[in-house]
């Protein structure tokens, strides 16, 4: 079945864009939108999308309340937003949001965003990726410093880091993007990282980011 996504944004330009976008996609399909957080939250929970694409600025409720209402449900919330300040992020992170991604960063980026989110996955604009972990502190889950990845996922884990996008990971390596996403849950397992912020956390906080 295809994800089925809201957009909640309130400029009606970018919500017939998006939809443009999404719909043209084989797997999803946009069920609602709506024009305000308030409308946004009730909606979603009426409606039961797979993904709620939601504007961090809007009237009545802002993006982070709608991450915040719908936290408990297996709705996922990716913010697309133009302010791409850090403690939006942060905010949007802490209140459950499944990614993070800049409205300047193009149609793939949105498509890949909504992939990740309905993979259990989140996926942040590499715009802010690097800046972001950069001054993170230590992981949320204590990682092992050698938790015995093998060197491709040892190159692999950088380029997360870097915050390339599996299909970047995939061309710089010459991998197929399902070796890439295979790396990556192997990753993950390995360190104990929820998603790939956590691995690149992991890589910065371990000096791995810039290696090779």
């Amino acid at each position: 079945m295809p994800a089925r996504i809201l957009i909640a944004d309130d400029q009606e330009g970018i919500r017939s864009a998006f939809r443009l976008i999404l719909d043209a996609q084989p797997d999803m399909t946009v069920v609602a939108e709506a024009a305000d957080g308030r409308t946004a939250i009730e909606m979603a929970k009426r409606v039961r999308p797979d993904v709620v694409l939601a504007d961090i600025r809007m009237p009545r409720a802002d993006g982070i309340e709608v991450a915040e209402a719908l936290s408990g449900t297996d709705i996922r919330v990716v913010m697309v937003t133009t302010f791409g300040q850090e403690e939006y992020v942060r905010a949007a992170l802490r209140h459950g949001a499944a990614g993070f991604v800049l409205k300047r960063s193009g149609p793939a980026l949105l498509v890949e965003a909504v992939r990740a989110a309905m993979s259990g996955d989140v996926l942040i604009s590499p715009q802010l990726t690097v800046g972001l972990l950069r001054r993170a502190a230590a992981p949320e889950a204590e990682a092992p410093a050698d938790p015995g990845l093998t060197d491709r996922e040892e190159d692999v884990a950088r380029l997360v880091a870097q915050a390339r996008t599996n299909a970047e990971i995939a061309e710089e390596l010459f991998l197929s993007a399902g070796t890439v996403k295979n790396h990556i849950a192997s990753i993950q397992r390995k360190l104990g990282a929820r998603n790939r912020v956590a691995i690149a956390a992991w890589a910065w906080n371990t000096g791995r980011a810039q290696a090779g």
